[in-house]
């Protein structure tokens, strides 16, 4: 059974900001926008399981360290019954940092050094372990990855006279080598999944992902608000590309870029999911968002282009967006159809593609929940665990936000 729904222009649009755990980056004035991820209440509701921090093991032999030297982190639970020996891997979001001062600021937060980092986290939404908040994977071993270096673990190179340590690369493949250590070679399911910069750090690197598992381990990747596209700005220029420019060059990302993509296009095009997606062997799910609130904030509409703060409001809250603006947000949202057109091809891919104002949506109140995003009646987790267990291909792309209202 497929289900693929191709839609034209969304008429009314609301937003809401997530406020219900660390999986969402609320961006505002008031916050810097290129590394700030918020992580909701200090104290979690009493339902919510907190997971307390790892450190990985080996990690620091292996150069394989955060901005500031320190030893990288993760949070695991372990699973269960019919889950004991199945993995769910997240890579946490929290943007980048794309020269020496952004990355020099962010090491003395969560983001940069693993002494900053809290010691527990909240496990909700797609990580909980609750099976009415998450039927699919409640009880898998299910992994935090704490994010410390600002390139989407992907560079490899140090700043010494600033002492910088981008090494983002070698956190991930330290950090993968302590899990199959404590079980995780043992797996007969497994899926990497991240949101936001996560979600683009599970699509460079889903394949190899697959290669530490034998063949008969079913592996896939699911990116939850990291398909980041190569817009212009309002203004004319490609704010997100120079961002992208900075962060490749300045940590050493391009010898850990695919090779099938660097081949032809420049390092920062090939930071760009776009460019990447056709040729992952890995079957891979995109969850996105065609008015990604992130993106629009920070990619189409920044400040920084919008001197005048014509879009102050609209970049908000699209419901107060002008003709003029709705039609530069449809322009953006089709750039995004088009570039997941030819991806959607294969049988083995999923798509989700909503136009809910909002950035990642496998948290608590958007994963599984009665006020859920859905189409069809389905939700983003009944999506997902159709695709993920082979029950149904999903190639979803939809006008509306279910569901979803002003909170």
């Amino acid at each position: 059974m497929v289900k693929f729904m191709w839609v034209g222009i969304v008429a009314a649009l609301v937003s809401r900001v997530w406020a219900d755990g660390f999986v969402e980056n609320s961006i505002n004035e008031a916050v810097p926008p290129l590394w700030e991820e918020t992580y909701g209440s200090s104290k979690a509701a009493s339902d919510i399981l907190m997971v307390g921090l790892t450190l990985v093991e080996g990690a620091a032999a292996k150069g394989a360290v955060c901005l500031d030297g320190t030893v990288p982190a993760y949070h695991l639970h372990r699973g269960y019954g019919s889950g004991v020996n199945s993995w769910l891997i997240k890579f946490q979001g929290g943007a980048w940092c794309n020269d020496t001062r952004s990355c020099s600021d962010r090491k003395f937060t969560p983001f940069g050094s693993s002494t900053r980092m809290e010691t527990e986290m909240p496990f909700s939404g797609i990580l909980s372990n609750q099976a009415e908040q998450n039927p699919e994977f409640f009880n898998w071993n299910r992994v935090l990855l704490r994010y410390c270096d600002g390139a989407s673990f992907s560079g490899d190179s140090e700043n010494k006279k600033e002492h910088l340590q981008y090494r983002g690369q070698r956190i991930w493949l330290s950090a993968m080598d302590d899990l199959m250590s404590k079980g995780m070679c043992d797996a007969n399911q497994a899926l990497l999944f991240g949101c936001s910069s996560g979600g683009l750090s599970s699509i460079l690197h889903c394949d190899e992902f697959r290669g530490l598992f034998p063949t008969t381990t079913k592996v896939k990747c699911l990116s939850d608000g990291g398909f980041f596209i190569d817009a212009v700005d309002i203004s004319g220029g490609r704010t997100l590309r120079d961002i992208y420019t900075g962060v490749v060059s300045l940590q050493g990302v391009r010898e850990n870029l695919p090779q099938f993509c660097t081949s032809h296009l420049d390092p920062t095009s090939c930071f760009f999911p776009e460019n990447l997606i056709a040729n992952i062997t890995t079957p891979l799910f995109i969850l996105n968002s065609a008015y990604d609130s992130w993106q629009i904030y920070n990619s189409l509409a920044p400040p920084s282009a919008d001197p005048r703060g014509e879009w102050n409001s609209c970049r908000l809250n699209l419901a107060s967006c002008s003709a003029s603006q709705m039609q530069i947000l449809q322009g953006f949202r089709n750039q995004m159809l088009n570039a997941v057109k030819q991806f959607s091809v294969s049988n083995q891919t999923g798509i989700f593609i909503n136009s809910c104002f909002a950035h990642c949506q496998t948290g608590q109140s958007e994963w599984f929940s009665h006020d859920s995003p859905a189409v069809g009646n389905k939700t983003i987790a009944e999506a997902v665990g159709d695709w993920y267990f082979d029950r149904a291909e999903v190639k979803v792309v939809d006008e509306t936000c279910r569901h979803l209202a002003l909170k």
